[in-house]
């Protein structure tokens, strides 16, 4: 017998007793199941690794949103850096998918530009608003209330509420670079701006340069973006200046917003109708979020149910309470999970490495304050545009149905308000029906969310 021949046991058959490899121990396999679901853990690494540097942009497009409307940019940066760890490192522990949570741009906007600056609320009753938010999203997620809201109400406005939103961000972001200005004159409310001046043009070829970049798949495109624009401001634009690299968190101190949430401001009948927006807005936002990025990692069950779902709904709405209490941003799932689910990402470790990795951000929290508004700019937009993609799920056969979405999605720009936008959309779809001989489509919910917003913006209560 040569030395390469082996000796089986007696009795052995190798087709009937086939030799399996063992499977992997470990605190990382029993945790993340990682043999079971077919990846390993250089894998897993390799998809966090390029879902952080897929959505690293929001510690810098966020805090510059709200500093636009009187938050502290230093502070909101640790609060996005602890609020992403938090919801990432839930998610990925808890309830093991490959999915980070971040604070969410779209409400990020709706936060500044329509509670502070456009109902003129102060940054603690936001924060509070937020609080409020994220207590009826958890309610809602744990009670399967979150389902049948989104079972029930129109299809047409849950999209259009995204694509409204979609156009505000594009809106905002143009104005802050010039590109779109306030007329002074008789006309049309908005004329266009400098085209010519370097924000405007910086902001156009950045844009352009993502679409480029994403093009390609390029891992962290729209940070390099993001990047490349701050260090061309730090050598052209003396209004961009270096303030160093490292700092230590501070987590006191009068500009510190942990903490700073006004509960009880927010608790008045003016701030309410916005609270209950953001919270309609985060349930078909962070759901289908969840629900896709779930779908790419091959995590829904035999009946398309999302494995773990109710955990990963619990934890994205639970991010938002704690976001409130470190003074950021709304929090939701972030769609940019995807570019790690296509690395190979399949469990929560993913996510994990996504939660540790801004966790380690809070040492850079001057960098919040060399990102210029033209560097972030194309990232809005860029975020903005995307959002317009909810056009593709509107029901074209139902056009009611359509209709009353677009009207939600036009007048959330128009009129710069998202709650205005819903309630003309919610008007238009139960009047809409009535007139078409199709009052049988209509629900309670619906109806009664409609008669509710009427009578509120009928009473002069609305700003």
């Amino acid at each position: 017998m040569s030395e390469q021949e082996t000796v089986l046991p007696a009795g052995f058959d190798p087709i009937a007793s086939p030799i399996h490899a063992p499977t992997p121990t470990g605190w990382l396999e029993q945790r993340f199941q990682l043999h079971a679901r077919g990846t390993n853990v250089r894998q897993e690494t390799l998809a966090g690794l390029t879902t952080f540097l897929a959505m690293v942009y929001s510690v810098f497009v966020v805090p510059a949103m709200l500093g636009k409307a009187g938050f502290d940019t230093s502070s909101v940066f640790i609060a996005v850096c602890l609020t992403s760890a938090f919801g990432s490192l839930l998610m990925g522990l808890w309830a093991n998918l490959p999915i980070a949570v971040g604070c969410a741009i779209s409400l990020t906007a709706f936060t500044a530009f329509d509670l502070v600056l456009g109902q003129g609320l102060s940054p603690a009753v936001a924060l509070g608003a937020i609080f409020l938010m994220g207590i009826i999203f958890t309610g809602i997620s744990v009670t399967g209330i979150r389902t049948w809201i989104l079972r029930n109400l129109p299809i047409g406005i849950a999209h259009g509420t995204g694509i409204g939103i979609g156009l505000f961000l594009l809106l905002i972001a143009a104005n802050e670079v010039g590109l779109v200005t306030k007329n002074p004159g008789p006309g049309l409310p908005v004329s266009l701006g400098t085209i010519t001046a370097m924000p405007a043009i910086l902001s156009v070829v950045g844009l352009a340069a993502i679409f480029g970049l994403e093009r390609r798949r390029v891992p962290g495109g729209i940070l390099v973006v993001i990047l490349a624009l701050s260090v061309v401001g730090l050598i052209w634009d003396p209004a961009v200046v270096f303030n160093g690299l490292f700092a230590l968190p501070s987590f006191s101190g009068e500009t510190s917003l942990i903490g700073a949430m006004d509960v009880g401001g927010a608790l008045n009948a003016l701030v309410i109708p916005s609270v209950l927006a953001l919270v309609m807005t985060a349930v078909f936002d962070a759901t289908g979020t969840i629900r896709a990025v779930a779908g790419q990692a091959g995590q829904l069950d035999d009946n398309g149910q999302i494995i773990n779902g109710g955990r990963a709904l619990t934890a994205d709405s639970v991010s938002s309470i704690v976001s409130a209490g470190l003074g950021g941003a709304p929090a939701a799932a972030y769609i940019e999970s995807a570019a790690g689910t296509a690395a190979g990402g399949k469990t929560g470790l993913t996510a994990t490495i996504v939660g540790l990795g801004f966790l380690a951000l809070i040492f850079l929290s001057p960098l919040a304050g060399l990102v210029p508004a033209y560097a972030t700019a194309p990232a809005l937009m860029y975020v903005g545009l995307l959002m317009l993609g909810g056009v593709r799920h509107l029901r074209m056969d139902d056009t009611v149905d359509t209709m009353a979405g677009m009207v939600c999605a036009v007048f959330i720009v128009l009129t710069c308000n998202i709650v205005t936008g819903i309630m003309l959309g919610f008007t238009t779809l139960v009047i809409g029906r009535i007139f078409a001989g199709e009052w049988r489509k209509l629900n309670v919910g619906t109806v009664a969310i409609a008669i509710a917003l009427g009578v509120f913006y009928l009473g002069g209560w609305a700003i």
